[in-house]
């Protein structure tokens, strides 16, 4: 359910100019045009059929607004239907799943094997084979927010970017965020003020 009952509408010109202090539309991608159930790979595409929500979403994003995207395939072909031109950053890249990438959840778990029982006894911390955690990608995740000046900004990522960004801004244990649900195409506004942060809403689907 949303935090926020309202709307996030486009930032006043009072908003605009508080010196210092960052304004923050996350978009979570469309949803990846796939085998549901798939952990999947960046270059895997978005699909991009729902254009009356984008084109609603779209309209609710900040003109002029410095534009960020996670460099996967998905992410960038969402935020280009809005009608953005992102900066590519790394760190707001999902989850490194390792060589469970391309993996379906039910294979992996069929299969029986004792790496990704344990990975899902602590979800936050436990790390796929050859990929990271939770707490790695909250971590990464805190250095690219570092590095957005102050302003409008949108930021075009993955499900699990949002709840890293919700969980630096709530002051949350990794575990408390991943208890977020973050839908494709949803909006989560979140403030970087002078005094810390502020959560506008989260999880909107806008219609």
């Amino acid at each position: 359910m949303p935090v926020a009952a309202l709307l996030p509408q486009r930032p006043t010109s009072l908003e605009m100019s508080m010196e210092g202090e960052t304004f923050l539309w996350l978009i979570r991608h469309a949803p990846v045009d796939g085998v549901k159930g798939t952990i999947h790979a960046a270059d895997a595409p978005a699909d991009l059929r729902d254009r009356a929500q984008l084109e609603v979403l779209r309209q609710r994003l900040p003109r002029d607004a410095a534009s960020y995207a996670s460099p996967s395939r998905r992410t960038v072909e969402t935020a280009q239907a809005l009608g953005l031109e992102p900066e590519q950053v790394s760190e707001f890249r999902e989850q490194d799943f390792g060589d469970w990438t391309g993996h379906r959840h039910d294979a992996l778990a069929a299969a029986g094997g004792e790496a990704y029982a344990q990975f899902w006894n602590d979800p936050a911390g436990g790390r796929p084979p050859g990929g990271e955690s939770f707490a790695d990608q909250v971590a990464r995740v805190r250095l690219g927010l570092s590095r957005i000046g102050a302003g409008p900004a949108t930021l075009t990522v993955h499900s699990g970017t949002i709840r890293a960004a919700l969980c630096i801004a709530l002051d949350l244990t990794p575990q408390a965020a991943l208890r977020f649900v973050i839908e494709p195409l949803s909006l989560t506004r979140i403030d970087r003020l002078a005094a810390g942060w502020r959560v506008v809403s989260v999880n909107q689907r806008i219609s």
